[in-house]
């Protein structure tokens, strides 16, 4: 562990939390290919379904925006220990209260206690590599640390479903969630002794420094422009999750077709998530998420409902399609090295409204199919996913870094 810590040039306290980074998130998304399916087929509408995945959103906004401020107040481990009680609580209530109820208003309260408990550990770790990683190699730290999140989350929760599915059904699945969540958090919080690093300034926040987790944007506007960047990054892939799924089995797909088209979408996001970290860091952060992120998610978004609608529903150029999204996706990453950079003096809520927007993107994406599904149909809703990309790469072109800032980037990216 020790030479590859120091081959990797991260603190080795960092690669714990990352290992149970991985193995909580593959508990926490276990779900996120097949739920809204199986919601339907129970009897809910597909606006029911986006409601419950919205409401969820909301909580985890929430939840992310706290995360950043309240691991300073307190500490990234403790917050992260109340997520993962939180996240447990509200499962156990959600599985044996809310899904046999098939009643909409008990299942959204208990759904998004959920939603609440995981943004606290996966965001608040984020506050921490922060802090920890060395400032030259802290696009490729964030870049190992969206690794870890969307592997777990999308990929090996995605491949877990589709072989226990068979054998368990879609409540025992759930229920084996916890598994993986307790354990993930035992590696990340309490089999990590090293505490993370306190402020510079040696100041402990009080809670009124809850506050500048939202003042900061209108002080720093830069940093409420890339709150709303991160806000569109996922959006479109959380709001596929309701209603694609469906369109591909119309189209001709099966269930378990679309399993594996969506695992690779989110397999190659992860293998770019360390690409696009390493290659920022020399190409320029601001760039990377301009051209590759904005423009490049806005034309696979496209090419992701007419190429395999005009194919016949060709399994092969699908994934292909999938695949280029996902890595485009994965080309917002260096927002996680901008945000802070921005404000080195208040890391902490620079980085509770970097984490608000990832919050805000799982309300976004279902919000959108939502309000769009039923008057623009499937193709509008697509368009306006591609709209909302080329929005956040016009956005990115205000985002500019600090001239003094120390890590060599090239220069169209600085002021």
């Amino acid at each position: 562990m020790k030479s590859l810590t120091n081959r990797i040039g991260l603190p080795p306290k960092l690669m714990m939390g990352y290992a149970g980074l991985v193995v909580f998130m593959m508990g926490e998304g276990l779900e996120q290919g097949w739920l809204s399916p199986f919601l339907i087929s129970g009897g809910l509408s597909i606006q029911q379904s986006a409601l419950l995945f919205s409401v969820y959103g909301i909580a985890a906004a929430l939840a992310a925006w706290f995360s950043g401020v309240l691991s300073e107040i307190f500490g990234a481990q403790r917050v992260m220990t109340a997520g993962v009680i939180i996240f447990i609580i509200g499962s156990v209530f959600f599985i044996s209260v809310g899904l046999p109820s098939h009643n909409l208003y008990v299942m959204l309260p208990t759904y998004a206690l959920r939603g609440f408990g995981y943004p606290l550990f996966a965001y608040s770790f984020l506050v921490w590599v922060a802090y920890e990683a060395p400032t030259e190699k802290l696009g490729s730290a964030v870049g190992i640390f969206w690794f870890c999140y969307s592997g777990g989350l999308n990929v090996l929760g995605a491949l877990y479903s589709s072989i226990a599915l068979p054998y368990l059904g879609e409540m025992m699945t759930l229920w084996s969630a916890l598994i993986f969540v307790v354990i993930g958090a035992t590696i990340a919080i309490f089999l990590n002794r090293e505490k993370v690093a306190k402020k510079a300034t040696g100041e402990r926040p009080s809670l009124g420094y809850l506050l500048k987790g939202i003042t900061i944007a209108f002080e720093k506007p830069k940093i409420g422009m890339g709150g709303i960047v991160r806000t569109i990054n996922t959006s479109a892939a959380y709001g596929f999750t309701v209603f694609m799924p469906l369109f591909f089995m119309e189209i001709g797909f099966t269930r378990g077709e679309w399993l594996q088209i969506y695992a690779c979408l989110w397999s190659v996001n992860i293998i770019f998530n360390l690409l696009f970290g390493v290659i920022s860091d020399r190409l320029g952060w601001r760039n990377t998420v301009m051209w590759f992120g904005g423009m490049g998610c806005a034309t696979f978004t496209v090419l992701f409902y007419y190429v395999p609608l005009w194919s016949g529903a060709n399994f092969l150029l699908t994934m292909l399609i999938a695949g280029c999204f996902g890595a485009c996706l994965a080309a917002y990453v260096p927002l996680s090295a901008i945000m802070p950079t921005l404000a080195p003096e208040n890391k902490g809520a620079a980085m509770s409204i970097l984490n608000l927007g990832a919050g805000l993107s799982t309300f976004l994406g279902p919000a959108v199919v939502g309000i769009f599904i039923g008057s623009l149909g499937t193709v509008g809703v697509i368009w306006v996913f591609a709209g909302l990309y080329v929005f956040s790469a016009f956005l990115m072109k205000f985002v500019t870094l600090p001239k003094n800032h120390d890590v060599v980037v090239p220069a169209s990216t600085v002021e």
